[in-house]
This record gives C-alpha cells, structure tokens and sequence, in this order.
C-alpha cells in the first residue's frame, strides 16, 4: 500500500516541477532575442580566431605593426605570437641571404 502511494506522490511532485519550471522560465531566464531584435543587427562581426604564421610571412609590415600593438597593449590574443614568430623567421631568412650572397 505505501509503494503505490509513494509513486503517485512522486510522479505528482514531478508534474507540479515541472509545470512551475515552464510557467515560471520567463522570470527566471527571460529570452535573449527580444534584446537582440531592440538592438538591430550588428554592425560588423569580428571573427575570433587569429592569423596564422604564414600570413604575417606574406604580410610583414603588418606584423610589425602587430607585434608593437602587443607591446603597447592595444592587441592582445595568438596573433602576437604569431606575428613575432613571423618577424623572427623573416629577420632569419634576410641574414641568411645576406650571408651566403657574400
């Protein structure tokens, strides 16, 4: 007798959870979109992922002008370490020219 009034509390107790979970889900955690509607679409998107080795190769200038926002602080993420390991095999690849056209 106690089993099967044990069960019907239990499966009672879960309805009444769950019914209060969903009328009370706005409260609790209100949608996001509706702010993202009021705010508009954003203006550019960034991508986070940083650029690789062989185009701050291809683009030195750049580099340099990443690895001293680096110093700076402006710039901040892999693409420091990227740049400078750039800059460092250029700088490389020049001495070594330079050395065996002598």
């Amino acid at each position: 007798m106690w089993h099967g009034k044990t069960i019907i509390l239990l499966l009672v107790t879960l309805v009444v959870g769950f019914a209060g979970g969903f009328i009370l889900r706005p409260v609790i955690a209100p949608m996001q979109q509706a702010d993202t509607i009021a705010a508009g679409p954003p203006a550019a998107l960034v991508t986070s992922e940083a650029r690789g080795t062989q185009y701050f190769v291809a683009h030195i200038d750049e580099a340099r002008q990443v690895v001293a926002g680096c110093r700076d602080g402006s710039v901040r993420g892999g693409e420091c370490a990227n740049a400078d390991e750039a800059i460092i095999k250029v700088d490389a690849q020049e001495r070594r020219k330079r050395f065996l056209d002598n």
